[in-house]
């Protein structure tokens, strides 16, 4: 174990007043935008006081609470900076999620946003496939409705034509939904449509 591995493990053994699971810290990206909006990419305040110890992050800002170890005190860091950029220009995962996030938590068809499911634009028992193209959220009562059959068949058409979106797609419609939580040392970094105040 290293010495600062060590300074760590001893820093939190010795600092009862701060419970695991508050105190969470935002993740930037070396170039200061969040690594992730939906969800938000945070870390522990553990994680993130071992990533400064690695000096794999630089700290941006701070909560007013320190952990305190025989040696030394740290405030601990609500917002840190990852020294090295992390790209993301990877394709996002077609996943059930994502594909919510994609259409704005809301049915296709109608905008509800209740008792989401996906439905095929094109059915299976027709040949359409399980893709983002041919795929779009909708609420149980809209897909029974169109059952299996093609859009125009059941006269029910998409608000937006379905898309495989980029990652920045996904992140930019992740930043309409904020989390419940926002820390006031979070918000420079974040562009949520929040009031702000004169």
């Amino acid at each position: 174990m290293s010495f600062h591995d060590d300074l760590l493990q001893r820093s939190l053994r010795e600092s009862p007043p701060v419970k695991r699971g508050n105190y969470p810290c935002l993740i930037l990206n070396a170039d200061y935008q969040p690594l992730s909006y939906f969800p938000l990419s945070l870390w522990s305040w553990q994680d993130a006081v071992k990533a400064v110890f690695l000096e794999r992050v630089n700290v941006v800002d701070k909560y007013e609470q320190v952990v305190r170890a025989a040696s030394f005190e740290m405030e601990i860091p609500s917002v840190v900076a990852l020294k090295d950029y992390v790209a993301q220009n990877r394709s996002p995962a077609f996943t059930r999620f994502n594909l919510f996030l994609r259409d704005g938590f809301e049915c296709a068809y109608c905008g509800s946003p209740d008792d989401l499911t996906f439905d095929h634009l094109i059915p299976r028992r027709l040949g359409g496939k399980t893709s983002w193209e041919n795929i779009v959220a909708a609420c149980s009562k809209c897909n029974l409705r169109k059952g299996g059959r093609l859009p125009k068949d059941a006269q029910m058409h998409p608000q937006n034509a379905p898309f495989r979106p980029t990652m920045f797609q996904l992140q930019a419609q992740g930043r309409r939904f904020p989390p419940n939580h926002l820390h006031e040392s979070w918000l420079d970094y974040l562009y949520w449509d929040v009031e702000l105040e004169p």
